[in-house]
């Protein structure tokens, strides 16, 4: 498959797909840099998405961040983030 017809096939899954997908490509790759990156990420995606109390609490505590990295694929978070998603899996598929 060429990497138009993969870009092509990509953007035809849902924000839950593509985390899942992202997610297991980099554990698979052992890449802790994406991880971090995503983590971090996610308070600002929780203010994106209209869930202000939620990006305030992530920037103040770890545990929740590890909780929100399980539910990074679901709802508006996964929408906010799908690009994120989608690039990693572009470069590194």
């Amino acid at each position: 498959m060429s990497g138009a017809e993969e870009e092509e096939d990509l953007t035809k899954l849902s924000s839950k797909e593509l985390h899942d997908r992202a997610i297991k490509l980099a554990v698979r790759r052992g890449d802790v840099k994406f991880l971090w990156r995503l983590l971090t990420s996610i308070p600002a995606a929780e203010a994106a998405a209209g869930n202000v109390a939620e990006s305030e609490a992530d920037i103040k505590y770890i545990l929740p961040l590890i909780d929100d990295y399980i539910h990074a694929g679901d709802g508006a978070v996964a929408e906010v983030l799908r690009p994120m998603y989608w690039q990693y899996l572009t470069q590194h598929s």
